[in-house]
């Protein structure tokens, strides 16, 4: 594709799609700033039916927007990164799928084996030096050259990972990311290609937000609600990222360092059966109980604590109101002083009383 320009600066805004990064690359050689947003974030500016000038218009309007969020723009090395990636989680895909294939045909056969790969691994040369298991020798023909496929898979996806390995330890980006605990050579290698220059975002917590780490939010007024986590952005670099926490907070109890040291705080005040957590929180069948975050918000917002509702009906005889209006029957009741009248009673006793031979008026 060739580009020309008649040396006017301009603001180029694209919607992030395939090839829209090395269109990008070229516009920029031009000396224009180029702007790449995703098209969800660009379809609420179309206003009519879709075709080429509404979504130029759309466009238009939605790269002006000052809160708009942008995607940055990947060099030819990222996308290099990426392609390593890319086929090495497509090598591994392809092998799952064979394993449970295999895992299935000899279930066929009466040979059950446990959902792992090493598992697997280890019992396929016994089954196949088994003679008596009775297994056919088509299908065994068969098992065996699904072994050597599986032995492929496994030495392909063996190079990839020397090859992002060598390309890990030539960047000096991915040696101070390996510096963090729980980073290795694969979520280093893929945290570059994804992000590139980490300029594009204002704080971590914007970065977190862009790969879909932060919890979702359902709030209104003065009442906050926090949910699980978006989920937004790249599936893959979160998985490496939440793979790589596991990992850190797995061996944080064998860590002298600070950072192991917080990880080992932060999971003692999580556990609601550890003792720091019951001294932080009050009692949950107690009037206003709130744990220390909750008197944190309420703070925050300047919004009074929420009462509790109790019934405001006067409990029977016998019986007590609890927590939420719940009726419960209490071991020693008191007598009813005055029980409550029946149906027919409290008709009568909406009627005057009158004097014996008055008649109605």
């Amino acid at each position: 594709m060739k580009v020309t320009t008649l040396g006017i600066d301009l603001a180029v805004g694209m919607e992030a799609c395939a090839g829209s990064h090395y269109s990008a690359r070229e516009i920029g050689k031009l000396g224009h700033r180029v702007r790449l947003m995703s098209p969800h974030l660009v379809a609420p500016y179309v206003k009519s039916n879709k075709n080429d000038r509404n979504d130029a218009e759309a466009i238009c309007e939605a790269v002006s927007r000052p809160s708009m969020r942008f995607v940055p723009i990947k060099s030819a090395a990222q996308q290099d990164l990426q392609s390593l990636h890319r086929v090495r989680s497509q090598l591994i895909r392809s092998r799952t799928a064979l394993a449970n294939e295999i895992r299935g045909l000899l279930g066929e056969y009466g040979i059950a084996l446990a959902k792992e790969l090493r598992v697997l691994r280890r019992a396929l040369p016994l089954i196949l030096e088994d003679q008596d298991n009775g297994l056919s020798g088509v299908f065994r023909e068969t098992l065996v050259e699904m072994v050597e496929r599986l032995k492929f898979l496994d030495e392909r996806i063996k190079r990839y990972e020397q090859r992002v390995k060598q390309l890990f330890e030539q960047d000096e980006r991915c040696q101070r990311l390996a510096q963090i605990q729980g980073v290795g050579p694969l979520i280093a290698t893929a945290l570059i290609a994804a992000v590139g220059n980490a300029r594009e975002f204002r704080s971590g917590h914007e970065l977190s937000a862009w790969l879909g780490l932060v919890p979702r939010q359902q709030s209104s007024g003065c009442r906050n609600v926090l949910l699980g986590i978006t989920k937004r952005g790249d599936r893959y670099l979160r998985m490496l990222l939440i793979h790589g926490a596991r990992a850190a907070v797995r061996y944080a109890e064998r860590r002298t360092d600070p950072g192991g040291a917080w990880i080992s705080r932060l999971r003692r005040v999580a556990d609601p059966t550890s003792p720091q957590s019951r001294s932080r929180t009050k009692t949950r069948g107690s009037p206003g109980s709130y744990s220390a975050p909750a008197k944190a918000i309420v703070r925050r917002n300047h919004c009074p604590p929420p009462t509790r509702k109790r019934d405001e009906r006067a409990p029977l005889g016998g019986q007590r109101t609890g927590r939420r209006g719940a009726v419960r029957v209490v071991a020693d009741p008191k007598p009813a002083v005055f029980p409550p009248p029946s149906k027919s009673a409290r008709g009568r006793a909406k009627k005057p009383l009158l004097a014996a031979g008055a008649k109605q008026p």
